[in-house]
């Protein structure tokens, strides 16, 4: 290793002066700890406030969830014994040739008040769709009859009764929908 002369040593290891910058001043606050904390801070608490909401957020929507859960949790059981009260009704009208007077048509009349109360208090709701106007959200159109005495549009007969579960479609009533007079 060669060896420098002393003056030539200060020289090299003197700092250059400093250069005059328009944004000195600014570089003075950017370097300064207390205000990089400070956006630190705030930008941590603009996190948190964040984080917070988007928790409260979700607790709000698992909570609708869980009651929606529970509100509907009974729709698939009810679903299949709709398909009951059905078989109940076709029982009925076989049974109603017999004359209303006999036992067998009183006890299915019976079993199926019983049934559709039952049905009803767990917020079952039958849709009544003879006479209406068709509505594609309740209805499910199977055919379309000519008709002079009713309007087109208008169901003319029920083939399968539709139900809502409270506020929901569960089963579209199955209909014939009247397509007016014969041209």
């Amino acid at each position: 290793m060669k060896r420098m002369p002393e003056k030539q040593k200060a020289e090299d290891v003197a700092p250059a002066a400093p250069a005059e910058s328009p944004a000195g001043a600014d570089e003075i606050e950017i370097d300064d700890p207390t205000a990089n904390l400070q956006a630190d801070l705030d930008r941590f608490r603009d996190l948190a406030l964040r984080s917070q909401a988007d928790f409260e957020n979700y607790k709000k929507r698992a909570a609708r969830e869980k009651e929606e859960a529970v509100k509907y949790a009974n729709s698939s059981v009810l679903e299949r014994l709709i398909a009951i009260v059905d078989n109940f009704e076709l029982g009925l009208a076989a049974a109603r040739g017999d004359g209303e007077k006999s036992p067998v048509f009183s006890g299915l009349k019976m079993v199926l008040k019983q049934l559709t109360d039952f049905l009803a208090e767990n917020g079952l709701q039958p849709i009544d769709a003879e006479g209406r106007v068709f509505d594609p959200n309740q209805h499910e159109a199977i055919a379309h009859e000519t008709s002079d005495d009713v309007p087109e549009g208008i169901v003319v007969r029920q083939t399968r009764r539709g139900y809502r579960l409270k506020d929901r479609l569960l089963r579209p009533s199955s209909v014939v929908v009247s397509s007016g007079p014969v041209a």
